[in-house]
C-alpha cells in the first residue's frame, strides 16, 4: 500500500561528507515521490534489553511505515525488524554482506562462480599463533600472486595484494585475530571490474570501472569509470548474487574475464553518486520507488 514517512538510519559516528552525500540523494529522491524520508543517526537509536527489546527514539522522531537501513549496526536493525519495522535492506542480507566469509558461503551454496576463496583459521586477538604452516598451504593452493582480504572492510581496503612468500607470512601473522579470506587473483581483470546496480531484481544500472595505478578497480580508490553494456550472463550472475543474500538492492561487482562471470562481491549499502554521474541513470530513484511498493510493516 502506498507509504508516505520513512527513516534512513546512517551511523552517527561516521557522518563524513560521503554519507552526507548520500543522505541528500535519497531523501531528494524521496521528496520527488511525497515521500517525507527523515536522516535518523543510530545512536539517536536505544536498544533496550529487555523482554521486549523496546528501540527507545527521540520524541521528535514520526514513525515509519519503513527504514532504509544505510548502516552495518546488524543488532540495531534486529530490533528494529523485531518491533515489526520492514527494513530496505534486511538485517540478515547487511550482516551477510558485511562479513565477506559469510557472503562467499551463500554464494557457494547457490553455485555461483566466484575465486577459489579460504578462509584463515580462527585466532585470537592479541595471542597470536606462532606456527603458521596453513600458510604453506594457502601458497600451494592458490600460488602467486594471491590476494587476502580482510572479512569487514569497505571501499576496496583492507585488500592486499601479495606475489612473495615472504610478504604472504608477514600479511598473515600481523593478521592473526583478524578474520580474513586468501583467495585466487582473477589475472584478466587486474584493475578492471564490473559494477552493475540490482533493485528488486532487476539490474538498473552498469558501469566498468579501471584503474591504471591499482589492482583494485574501485573509484574511490582513484579508479576510472564508464557506462558499460552488460551481457545476459553478466546480469544473471549479478541477479543471482542479489537474491544469494537476500538483498532488495545492491551493488554486485563482478571481475571483467573472459568466460563465465564471476562475482567478486556484493555491497548491501552501495553509494551511488558514481554510478549516477557515471551512467546518467538515477537510481536513487528506483530505490525509493522500490521501498514505496513494498514497504510495510512486517
Amino acid at each position: 500500500m502506498p507509504t508516505n514517512v520513512s527513516w534512513l538510519v546512517y551511523n552517527g559516528g561516521l557522518y563524513t561528507e560521503k554519507f552526507k552525500d548520500y543522505e541528500r540523494l535519497i531523501t531528494e529522491a524521496a521528496s520527488r515521490r511525497g515521500l517525507d524520508m527523515h536522516p535518523v543517526a543510530n545512536d539517536e537509536l536505544l536498544v533496550q534489553l529487555s523482554e521486549t527489546g523496546a528501540v527507545d527514539t527521540e520524541s521528535r522522531l514520526p514513525e515509519p511505515d519503513f527504514i532504509h537501513f544505510a548502516d552495518k549496526d546488524i543488532f540495531l536493525a534486529e530490533a528494529l525488524e523485531a518491533a515489526g519495522m520492514r527494513l530496505f535492506n534486511c538485517s540478515k542480507t547487511i550482516a551477510l554482506c558485511d562479513d565477506k566469509r559469510s557472503m562467499h558461503r551463500a554464494f557457494a551454496a547457490k553455485g555461483i562462480r566466484q575465486p577459489k576463496t579460504y578462509m584463515a583459521p580462527m585466532a585470537y586477538s592479541g595471542v597470536g599463533r606462532e606456527d603458521l604452516h596453513y600458510v604453506e598451504r594457502v601458497q600451494a593452493l592458490l600460488g602467486f600472486p594471491l590476494i587476502i582480504k580482510e572479512a569487514f572492510g569497505s571501499f576496496g581496503e583492507q585488500v592486499y595484494w601479495i606475489e612473495s612468500r615472504e610478504k604472504l607470512f608477514e600479511t598473515a601473522a600481523g593478521l592473526q585475530g583478524t578474520p580474513h579470506l586468501y583467495q585466487e587473483v582473477i589475472t584478466d581483470s587486474i584493475g578492471k571490474d564490473v559494477r552493475i546496480n540490482v533493485i528488486g531484481g532487476k539490474a538498473v544500472a552498469a558501469m566498468k570501472r579501471t584503474s591504471a595505478a591499482d589492482f583494485r578497480a574501485n573509484v574511490t580508490a582513484g579508479g576510472a569509470a564508464e557506462p558499460y553494456r552488460a551481457s545476459a550472463a553478466q546480469l544473471n550472475t549479478a541477479l543471482q548474487a542479489a537474491r544469494a543474500v537476500g538483498a532488495d538492492f545492491a551493488g554486485v561487482d563482478l571481475f571483467l574475464n573472459d568466460g563465465e562471470p564471476i562475482v567478486c562481491e556484493v555491497n548491501s549499502n552501495p553509494h551511488v553518486r558514481s554510478i549516477i554521474e557515471c551512467t546518467g541513470i538515477h537510481v536513487e530513484d528506483d530505490m525509493i520507488e522500490h521501498m514505496m511498493q513494498k514497504g510495510s510493516r512486517l
